[in-house]
């Protein structure tokens, strides 16, 4: 078998992979949410984006230990950009998302104080162990701040724990904690290894095509390593947790800067010599303020608005590659 088709073959492995992990994550975390008494909401912002920046955390350390600063970079940044502008987007034009209140209030605000810290700490062309543990105290606040849960919030909880009820009921009720842990489990390593072969398969044809390394991190890599984001959205909506998909999307962006960036800077300090730092950091940050007013418009994200978002993110990429 020739290479080419050897990595055509890890294309088809790697969606497969990503639909059955992106089902066994949802469903796992969907009724740890409903057992713990845990919104979905949470559960999307914590567990569900760490098991879906998975892959974003695999190839960033490989790259870092290869000495390729700028493919991690693009890869962080660009995985961002897609996950507001094509993941959101495109899940919102499936089916409408309704946003709870604290996403609104808390969760998006946060992700653009994350993104606005992590700026000055990249713009220097490098990021050191010592900034690295920067960003992961501040993931361990993060996640600290998300778990509480205001007197507010408890009716939220309470809808999503009765509405989880009835589907605990339809056959699968006598599910254990242990057994809704491992299929979290399960769903996450489905993630992780879908997203290396894809992303594997992609960065083979785009080198093949004589792309920069730069803009192959943010564009084919990014696209490859959200795959599990956007898989994992759109089953969420397709079984009515829309909280789960939009808690996804928010709290990958974070995880993103703060456990990616930070866990793999902080095993090795790395270099960033991309010209297109600024250019593309000033593409997440566009996005990340676009989607607030989206998000706090009447709660929800509606068909139009998720269109808007597919059209910049498609803008974007167009700028970046131009401009490469």
């Amino acid at each position: 078998m020739s290479p080419a088709w050897a990595y055509v073959l890890m294309l088809a492995g790697g969606f497969g992979a990503l639909y059955f992990g992106a089902e066994w994550l949802v469903r796992g975390a969907a009724r740890v949410a409903s057992t713990m008494g845990v919104s979905r909401v949470v559960v999307g912002l914590t567990i569900v984006s760490l098991g879906t920046s998975a892959p974003e955390l695999v190839v960033c350390i490989i790259a870092n230990l290869d000495g390729s600063g700028d493919l991690l970079t693009g890869n962080i940044l660009g995985s961002n950009v897609a996950n507001i502008g094509l993941i959101l987007g495109a899940t919102a034009l499936v089916r409408p998302l309704d946003v709870p209140n604290r996403v609104v209030g808390r969760d998006v605000p946060i992700m653009i104080l994350v993104s606005l810290f992590f700026f000055p700490l990249v713009m220097d062309h490098e990021l050191n162990q010592g900034e690295g543990a920067v960003l992961l105290g501040i993931l361990v606040v993060y996640v600290a701040f998300t778990f509480r849960t205001p007197a507010k919030d408890m009716e939220e909880i309470l809808e999503g724990a009765g509405d989880l009820s009835e589907e605990r009921d339809g056959g699968e009720a006598d599910a254990s904690m242990a057994k809704d842990i491992a299929l979290i489990a399960l769903g996450a390593a489905g993630l992780g290894i879908g997203g290396h072969a894809i992303v594997s398969g992609a960065a083979y044809v785009a080198t093949a095509l004589g792309v920069s390394q730069d803009v192959i991190g943010f564009t084919v890599v990014a696209l490859g390593t959200s795959l599990p984001e956007l898989v994992t959205s759109l089953v969420a909506a397709f079984r009515r947790h829309a909280d789960i998909a939009v808690g996804n999307v928010v709290g990958s962006n974070v995880f993103n800067l703060t456990a990616v960036a930070g866990t793999t800077s902080a095993i090795r300090s790395f270099q960033i010599d991309s010209p297109m730092l600024a250019t593309e950091f000033g593409a997440v940050l566009a996005l990340s303020v676009l989607v607030w007013p989206i998000v706090a418009s009447a709660r929800t994200v509606r068909r139009a608005e998720g269109l808007l978002l597919v059209l910049a993110y498609l803008g974007f990429m167009g700028w970046i590659a131009l401009g490469s």
